[in-house]
C-alpha cells in the first residue's frame, strides 16, 4: 500500500479523497494554487505545495508542476479526483513515466474512452447496447452522410468524436439542415477539442439518464454497484441525482450491470469507470464511459456500503478487489443535491466571502463540502461548493430527510442553488419518479 499522496485537485473531491487516506493510514500532500492556500484539505495535510498563481492553466493543469511536487514530497502516486486532469491520457502517461502510479486507469483505455466513436466499437464488441447511428466516423461525403442521417431517423445528433459534458453536440430535426449542423459542429469540435472527427446517432426524445458504477482490478475481477438516475439535468449538467433509479427492476440492473462488468474485463480495464446510458421504453443505449470518480459517486456509496475512493486506491496499489458481485446488495435509497454558489434565477456564479455556515444533521444525512465560515470562494473555478446527501430505508424517506436538510443548511454572503433544489424536491413529477433529461429546463423555461 502507498505511503503518501498527492491529491491533485481542490474543493470538496480533495477533500474526500484525503478523508480516505486518513483513514487507511496514508499521509497527503495537497497541491494548490495561490487563491487556495485556504482550502480545507490544505490545512488539513500533511504537506502542501504551491503549484502556481490562480488561473487553472498555471495550477491544477500545469502538468510538470504537479509532477514535481509529487517529486520533492517523495509521494508515490498521485489521485486526480475529477474534473482538471483526471481522464488526460497525456498526463497519466507523464504521471507513470515518471515513476509514480496515477489512481485511474491506464492511458490507453483513457484515450480509448474519451473517443466517444472508439468507445462506441468497444462497447459494441462487449455486447454492450449503443444508440443507432452512423457506426463510425462521419465523411466528408455529403450524399454518404445523408443517406446515413435517414436510415438512423431523424430527429439525429451529431457529436464530436473527442467531446463531453454537453459540448461538441448538435441535434438536427430535417434533412435540410443536416449539411450545415455537420459542417458548424466539425469546425467547434475543431476549435474546442482539437479533434475535428464527428458520429451520428439518433437522438431520442425523451430519455432518462442511468449510469452503472463499476470496479475493476489488475486481476481480471470486474464487479458493478448498482445504477444512478441522474436525468436531472441543465445543459447537460446534472443538477441532482439518485440510487438507485426509480422504477428499474432488477433484471434491467442485472442484465446492464454484467454487460458492463464484462466490458470491463475485456478491456483490462483498471480502477473506478461509469457507463451511461440513455433509457427510454425499457431500453438502454450507451452514450460515454468515464473513466474517473463521477461527482455523484457518494449515492452509490451509502446503498452499497463501499467506499469508492478506497477501492481506486487499492486497485492502484495492485490490490485485489474487496467485493465479489454476491456481495453486493442495494439497501434502501440515496439522493444527492449539487449546492452551487451562483444565483438560483439565472445561473450566475457568486463568489465572495462566507458569513454564516451551517451544516445540516441528522440520520441519514451526509455532506461533502470544503467551505466553511469565512471561506472566501474564489471565481476562477468550478461553482459547486458541496454535495448534500440524504439516505433513507426507501425513496419517500430519503426525500423527507433531503427536504429538512435543505431547510436547515445556512450559506450566507454569497446565492446559492438551495432554493432551487428546495423547489425541486417538492416537485410533483419528481417525486413520483422517472422524469427525462429535457424536465428541468422544461420546467425552468430555458
Amino acid at each position: 500500500m502507498f505511503e503518501k499522496i498527492v491529491i491533485a485537485n481542490r474543493g470538496e473531491i480533495a477533500l474526500r479523497i484525503q478523508r480516505t487516506c486518513r483513514e487507511m493510514g496514508i499521509r497527503t500532500v495537497a497541491v494548490h494554487s495561490e487563491a487556495d492556500r485556504n482550502l480545507k484539505h490544505v490545512l488539513l495535510a500533511d504537506e502542501s505545495v504551491c503549484i502556481g498563481p490562480a488561473p487553472s492553466a498555471q495550477s491544477y493543469l500545469n502538468v510538470p508542476a504537479v509532477i514535481s511536487a509529487a517529486e520533492v514530497t517523495d509521494a508515490q502516486a498521485i489521485h486526480p479526483g475529477y474534473g482538471f486532469l483526471s481522464e488526460n491520457a497525456d498526463f497519466a502517461e507523464q504521471v507513470e513515466t515518471s515513476g509514480f502510479v496515477f489512481i485511474v486507469p491506464d492511458p490507453d483505455a483513457i484515450r480509448t474512452m474519451g473517443d466517444k466513436v472508439a468507445a462506441i466499437r468497444a462497447m459494441k464488441k462487449a455486447g454492450v447496447p449503443c444508440v443507432p447511428g452512423s457506426d463510425g466516423p462521419l465523411g466528408d461525403n455529403p450524399d454518404a452522410n445523408l443517406r446515413t442521417a435517414h436510415r438512423t431517423g431523424y430527429p439525429i445528433i451529431v457529436k464530436a468524436a473527442g467531446g463531453g459534458g454537453g459540448r461538441g453536440m448538435r441535434v438536427v430535426h430535417t434533412e435540410a439542415t443536416l449539411l450545415d449542423a455537420i459542417s458548424l459542429t466539425r469546425s467547434e469540435a475543431r476549435a474546442a477539442f482539437g479533434n475535428e472527427t464527428l458520429y451520428m446517432e439518433k437522438y431520442l426524445e425523451d430519455p432518462r439518464h442511468i449510469e452503472i458504477q463499476v470496479l475493476s482490478d489488475t486481476r481480471g475481477n470486474a464487479i458493478y454497484l448498482g445504477e444512478r438516475d441522474c436525468s436531472m439535468q441543465r445543459r447537460h449538467q446534472k443538477v441532482l441525482e439518485e440510487a438507485p433509479a426509480p422504477g428499474l427492476t432488477i433484471e434491467q440492473r442485472h442484465f446492464i450491470g454484467e454487460r458492463c462488468a464484462q466490458a470491463c474485463r475485456d478491456m483490462g480495464y483498471r480502477g473506478a469507470g461509469t457507463f451511461e446510458f440513455l433509457y427510454e421504453n425499457s431500453e438502454f443505449y450507451f452514450i460515454e464511459m468515464n473513466t474517473r470518480l463521477q461527482v455523484e459517486h457518494p449515492v452509490t456509496e451509502m446503498i452499497t456500503g463501499v467506499d469508492v475512493v478506497q477501492e481506486q486506491i487499492r486497485i492502484a496499489a495492485g490490490e485485489p478487489l474487496s467485493f465479489r458481485q454476491e456481495d453486493i446488495v442495494l439497501r434502501g435509497h440515496a439522493l444527492e443535491c449539487r449546492i452551487n454558489a451562483e444565483d438560483p434565477e439565472n445561473f450566475m456564479p457568486s463568489p465572495g466571502t462566507i458569513t454564516a455556515y451551517h451544516a445540516p444533521g441528522g440520520l441519514g444525512v451526509r455532506i461533502d463540502s470544503h467551505i466553511y465560515s469565512g471561506y472566501t470562494v474564489p471565481p476562477y473555478y468550478d461553482s459547486m461548493i458541496g454535495k448534500l446527501i440524504t439516505f433513507g430505508p426507501n425513496r419517500e424517506s430519503a426525500l423527507a430527510r433531503m427536504r429538512t436538510a435543505l431547510d436547515e443548511m445556512v450559506v450566507e454572503g454569497i446565492k446559492t442553488n438551495i432554493p432551487l433544489q428546495q423547489r425541486l424536491c417538492e416537485d410533483p413529477a419528481f417525486i413520483a419518479g422517472g422524469t427525462n433529461i429535457h424536465y428541468l429546463e422544461k420546467k425552468l423555461g430555458l
